[in-house]
């Protein structure tokens, strides 16, 4: 399925890039960067033969509160693209953009991404600087903990950390996070190559990253939103379940995301409506090029 400072705030409100709203189609594509990363991706199995690279063309719907503790959410039908590579360092699949940077049978060491969404119209931030979408980008440590012998199911720990940019000129440095969680992918035969993924752990942010979201300056302070000053340390848990199933020339996804904000650092915030957060997405993509060149990949 997240989310779920740019600069000093004193700077933020002379910032003009930041409160533009972008298109609607704009706002779409980057939530539909945002979801699908979340999905994250298998451990190493026994391979299979794809084309080097694939295009592909399809329709989807992608469903999501706008921040993480916010009381209002967007449902939109979305035109997709995708862009599939099996290269032998990079690739670009239904998992998101991703890099082997180091690997071993029982550890990796792999490029790791993440998006938010703009906010542009939320009531809770009326007055107040809009939110930019951002893109995490850096590195994640894969400890694969089990594997049964055909490789149907699959246990890892996953310990991504990325710093976080918006997408405006130019971009603005948000901060950090860290989200570890144990990642469990199920494909047994009876399930007819379907792919069942789970993904559960906490989230971490440092102060910066959460500032962004949810600290409230003096000057945009009100009668029902005081000032508040947003701390680094834990942001709350998440929960991402991913179903798949990859086509000779068409492949399908989706995914729902639920994450809870219960005893997070900034739950006082009064930019947090609620204790909870959620996002979902399904698309359906047809391949209309591909390469004549087949690679092995694992399943």
């Amino acid at each position: 399925m997240r989310r779920p400072i740019g600069t000093r705030k004193e700077d933020a409100a002379e910032d003009p890039a930041r409160d533009a709203p972008g298109p609607k189609w704009r706002r779409v594509l980057v939530g539909l960067v945002a979801a699908l990363p979340a999905t994250l991706g298998a451990a190493r199995a026994e391979a299979h033969q794809e084309p080097l690279w694939d295009i592909g063309l399809g329709i989807g719907a992608l469903g999501y509160e706008d921040y993480r503790g916010a009381d209002s959410s967007h449902l939109f039908p979305i035109p997709i693209v995708t862009i599939s590579y099996n290269g032998p360092v990079f690739k670009a699949d239904k998992e998101g953009l991703h890099g082997d940077v180091f690997h071993r049978d029982w550890f990796e060491i792999n490029l790791s991404f993440d998006a938010t969404l703009p906010v542009s119209n939320d009531a809770t931030r009326s007055g107040m600087v809009k939110l930019s979408p951002t893109v995490e980008a850096g590195l994640s440590a894969d400890i694969h903990l089990w594997k049964s012998a055909d490789h149907a199911v699959k246990l890892d720990f996953k310990i991504p950390i990325r710093s976080a940019f918006t997408l405006q000129a130019p971009p603005q440095d948000i901060g950090w996070t860290l989200t570890p969680g144990f990642n469990l992918q199920l494909s047994p035969p009876a399930m007819n190559r379907w792919k069942l993924g789970l993904y559960t752990g906490p989230l971490f942010a440092n102060r910066k990253y959460n500032d962004y979201f949810y600290s409230v300056p003096e000057r945009n302070a009100t009668a029902t939103r005081p000032a508040y000053e947003a701390s680094a340390g834990y942001a709350g848990s998440q929960l991402v379940i991913d179903l798949s199933k990859h086509f000779p020339r068409y492949w399908i996804a989706g995914f729902v995301r639920y994450d809870t904000l219960e005893d997070a650092v900034f739950e006082n915030s009064p930019l947090v409506q609620r204790r909870y957060y959620w996002s979902a997405g399904f698309l359906v993509s047809w391949s209309v090029a591909r390469s004549s060149k087949w690679v092995e990949v694992p399943d």
